[in-house]
């Protein structure tokens, strides 16, 4: 299992008990100490050493430990940004993302969690009393299949900056913070009435393992209503395969319609409250800040919850085709409503012209579009906009918000013909 002198080192320095308590297992941290030492060991478990340690020979960590600390999923399919990994959508073909190519957000390292010492733990005022749940006890659960898109709350945060001239700040994700799954596991609601939920309970948070993250555990609040919705996992399969360690294995939350923050992973704790709970990620992050957007409770602009009806096209930004007819295709979604019409134009001008719809939306997912367009040599742009059932279209413009979330004005989209 590489060097045993490096394993030896990192052993001497005492790391296996931390490393144990972030959640590496112990092929995990056999695998960083002899690829990078106990510096790869510490970087994987989020701590900065608060010393300067010995030089060793090689001042700087290889790529393929901080690869190895990042994630599990072989990232070349994807567009790097730090720890996440953003998906190229013209990878994806159908109604469902395949898990190799779902796209990855992290606030901090995947973690490789020992499923067998694993527990699930709710408390709270809001319960009658502290459960603690292992995997068994969560696998023995009634089981619940839900099919939904994901999609990070800075999905196209980039094009403020790209359309609008706009800087914001986040993760520049492009077009690919998004992936549409079948997702099994055991309503979220069937935990909390495990636990004695009470008639006052008022929010539910959620805290996972990731304790490198802010907040040492990234966390996001649940009004109870959402949290009591029978469409609310905890997911443990993605696509019919275990949930893949890079999304939360062994247990993760899933609230369709919500804004990806909203499904933590590696989830080991919820707090049920008959109080609001106010963190970092619903005071000062996945809020919007603007003048657009009046103060609500103790945040610093309105809360960001539900997500918006939206369009892409699957091709590279800027996208290179050969001149001719091709037809083109991408994804729409909505937490409103199945989407009903998808248009497009080119920048230039022109009337809008529907699209077509392919394949059939199930629940929460996604829906496939597709047209054919005669492409002439020279620069163009392509624009979507959809529109879903209950009315809702893409806007022409959005308001700016500091943190770039919920972009979902029409894109043109580069396309250079040759």
């Amino acid at each position: 299992m590489g060097d045993p002198g490096n394993e030896g080192v990192a052993e001497e320095e005492g790391l296996w008990p931390l490393a144990k308590a972030r959640g590496l297992s112990r092929r995990r941290f056999l695998q960083l100490s002899a690829l990078g030492g106990g510096a790869a060991v510490l970087a994987a478990c989020g701590v900065m050493p608060t010393s300067t340690p010995t030089p060793s020979p090689s001042p700087t960590l290889p790529s393929e430990v901080e690869e190895a600390r990042a994630w599990f999923k072989d990232p070349e399919p994807f567009i790097k940004h730090n720890g996440s990994l953003e998906a190229r959508l013209e990878n994806i073909q159908g109604m469902t993302t395949p898990n190799r190519y779902f796209f990855v957000r992290n606030n901090s390292a995947s973690v490789d969690v020992d499923v067998t010492v694993w527990r699930l733990s709710v408390e709270g005022d809001g319960v009658s009393g502290p459960v603690e749940l292992s995997y068994d006890d969560i696998r023995r659960m009634p089981s619940r299949t839900v099919v939904s898109y994901l999609e990070c709350a800075g999905n196209h945060r980039s094009m403020f900056e790209k359309l609008k001239g706009q800087q914001t700040s986040g993760t520049q994700w492009g077009l690919g913070a998004v992936g549409s799954g079948e997702w099994t596991g055991v309503a979220l609601r069937d935990v909390l009435m495990e636990a004695g939920i009470k008639a006052e309970a008022r929010s539910v948070l959620l805290v996972g393992m990731d304790e490198g993250s802010p907040e040492g555990g990234f966390r996001r609040v649940l009004q109870v209503e959402k949290a009591m919705h029978p469409d609310t996992l905890l997911a443990y399969s993605l696509n019919g395969e275990a949930l893949p360690r890079d999304h939360g294995y062994p247990l993760r939350a899933l609230a369709p319609g919500w804004v990806g923050s909203s499904s933590i992973k590696w989830l080991r704790s919820i707090v049920v409250s008959s109080e609001m709970i106010w963190t970092r990620n619903n005071t000062t992050h996945y809020v919007l800040i603007g003048d657009d957007y009046p103060r609500e409770g103790t945040a610093d602009g309105k809360i960001v919850t539900t997500q918006v009806v939206n369009s892409a096209l699957a091709l590279p930004w800027p996208a290179s085709l050969s001149s001719g007819e091709h037809r083109l295709y991408g994804f729409a979604h909505s937490p409103h409503g199945q989407i009903v019409k998808v248009e497009w134009r080119e920048e230039s001008g022109g009337t809008w012209r529907e699209a077509d719809i392919s394949g059939s939306q199930v629940q929460y997912s996604w829906a496939r579009f597709e047209f054919m367009w005669e492409a002439r040599p020279g620069e163009h742009k392509i624009m979507t906009r959809a529109t879903d059932s209950e009315g809702n279209v893409q806007p022409e413009s959005v308001p700016f918000n500091k943190k770039g979330y919920l972009f979902n004005q029409p894109i043109p989209h580069p396309i250079r013909v040759s």
